[in-house]
C-alpha cells in the first residue's frame, strides 16, 4: 500500500479497496473497475465465494449486519495488506412488500444491512490504518429511492434516505477522509430480471436516457469520487440515474 496513493489514467493505483457486497451486482461492477484501475481489491460478501470467478481480487467473509464479523473481516484485510485507502460500500437488499403486509422484521431487516451495516464498515474502516486522511474515501451505493417513492419499498425508501443522511454526518465526523455516496437509477443486474416488464417499461419512459444503466457506469463515479482530484467533494449524493430525478419529461406547455 502506497503512503502516497499515485494516479494512473487519472485514477488511483497503489491503493487497497474494501467492496462490501462485492460478489454480485453493482458492487461486482465497482470491484472490477476498482482492479482494473489498479487497486488491490477485496471483495467483502456474506458468499465471498460467488467471486471465486472475478480474477484478480483478494475475497473475505464479511457479514455486514454483524459487528463483529464486520471488524474480524477488516482485521483481516489489514494483516493480508498492510492497510486500506477505499471503502465501497455495496451491499444491500431491496425485497419488495406492501407496509401492511410487512413483518417488522423485514424492515429491521433492510436497515440492518442498507443502513447499520455501512455504519459499521465505516467505522471498522475508519480505525484501520490506510494512506493519509485527506486521501482516504468511503463511498457508499445508496439509491435514488431515497428521494423518490416506491410502492412496496417503504423499508427500502426509508433506509436509502437514511443512508444519505449518514453519509453526511460521517462526512463531518471522519474529515479528512471524503465520504460521499453514488445513487444509482435502474441498473441492469440479475436482480433487476424478476421485475415485471411493465414496471421497467414505465420506469425507464419516465427519465431522459431510456435504458437502464450499467454496473460499469456506477462504477465509473465510484472511480471518479476514489480519485484525488475529487478531494474537494464531501458529504454529497451523486446520480447516476439517467435523469430519472431530474423531473417527469412533459410535452411543452
Amino acid at each position: 500500500m502506497a503512503d502516497t496513493p499515485a494516479r494512473v489514467g487519472g485514477r488511483l493505483t497503489g491503493t487497497v479497496t474494501l467492496v462490501t457486497g462485492g460478489a454480485q451486482g453493482i458492487g461486482r461492477g465497482v470491484a472490477a473497475a476498482f482492479r482494473d484501475a489498479g487497486s488491490t481489491v477485496v471483495v467483502a460478501d456474506l458468499d465471498e465465494a460467488r467471486a471465486a470467478d472475478l480474477p484478480g481480487v483478494d475475497r473475505v467473509r464479511m457479514d455486514v449486519r454483524d459487528p463483529a464479523s464486520v471488524a474480524s473481516a477488516t482485521e483481516q484485510v489489514v494483516a493480508r495488506h498492510g492497510g486500506l485507502d477505499t471503502l465501497v460500500a455495496s451491499a444491500g437488499v431491496y425485497p419488495n412488500t406492501p407496509v401492511l403486509e410487512m413483518d417488522p422484521a423485514e424492515w429491521d431487516e433492510v436497515f440492518a444491512v442498507n443502513t447499520r451495516g455501512v455504519m459499521l464498515a465505516a467505522r471498522a474502516f475508519a480505525g484501520a490504518p490506510g494512506a493519509s486522511g485527506a486521501e482516504r474515501r468511503i463511498i457508499a451505493i445508496s439509491s435514488g429511492a431515497g428521494r423518490s417513492a416506491r410502492v412496496g419499498a417503504a423499508h427500502y425508501c426509508a433506509s436509502k434516505a437514511a443512508l444519505d443522511m449518514l453519509v453526511k454526518v460521517l462526512a463531518l465526523e471522519l474529515a479528512p477522509t471524503t465520504v460521499n455516496a453514488v445513487a444509482p437509477g435502474l441498473i441492469e443486474v440479475p436482480a433487476t430480471a424478476a421485475l415485471a416488464p411493465d414496471y421497467v417499461a414505465t420506469l425507464v419512459a419516465g427519465q431522459p436516457v431510456h435504458r437502464m444503466g450499467t454496473p460499469a457506469e456506477v462504477a465509473r463515479a465510484c472511480l471518479f469520487l476514489a480519485d484525488p482530484d475529487s478531494s474537494f467533494i464531501t458529504g454529497s449524493v451523486l446520480d447516476v440515474d439517467g435523469g430519472f430525478l431530474a423531473g417527469t419529461p412533459l410535452p411543452p406547455s
